[in-house]
């Protein structure tokens, strides 16, 4: 993408912003801010967007869930996700190929928050493994270094020894 693109898309994304919740959003009944207004029974928001997986009774959607306690996450996770990403910025503006690390990063983020709003024990997994995975892949990052291998490899075992832990919770 050119950088004309993305001047673009960064002074059009906040008028997207604008028009879908001006226009858009105006006469629907979406519950998007402000949970703690709300009275109880109604303090979530909750959308089933496919069904994953049916096998006789057992049924799992892909189905997230924000509530208070998840709304705090989520911006403590996009938060602290973004001041990493500015910080990362400079810190590998010297590495040849820093989209590697972006893409490990922004993965990282996805999976954080499918761990969090997920609806169901199995999107918790899936959300758990992703975290997983990222942390493998962003502490080896400098992969060629034997030292900083190691130390991915280390993170690796010690996700699978807590995957042994969440699976026995889990059933």
């Amino acid at each position: 993408m050119s950088e004309s693109m993305w001047i673009g898309i960064l002074i059009l994304s906040p008028f997207v912003g604008f028009l879908l919740n001006g226009a858009y959003f105006k006469n629907k009944n979406v519950k998007l801010a402000g949970l703690t207004n709300l009275p109880i029974a109604e303090r979530e928001i909750s959308h089933s967007f496919f069904s994953w997986l049916e096998v006789g009774q057992l049924r799992l959607n892909v189905e997230f869930l924000v509530d208070q306690i998840s709304g705090i996450m989520i911006l403590i996770i996009t938060g602290v996700g973004l001041l990493i990403h500015i910080f990362s910025v400079g810190y590998m503006s010297h590495e040849k190929a820093p989209s590697r690390y972006f893409a490990y990063l922004n993965l990282f983020v996805f999976s954080m928050l499918i761990l969090v709003l997920g609806e169901n024990l199995a999107l918790l997994f899936v959300g758990w493994e992703g975290v997983g995975l990222c942390s493998y892949l962003l502490i080896g990052f400098w992969f060629t270094d034997k030292e900083k291998a190691s130390a991915g490899m280390k993170a690796f075992i010690t996700n699978r020894i807590g995957d042994a832990g969440l699976l026995v919770g889990l059933f």
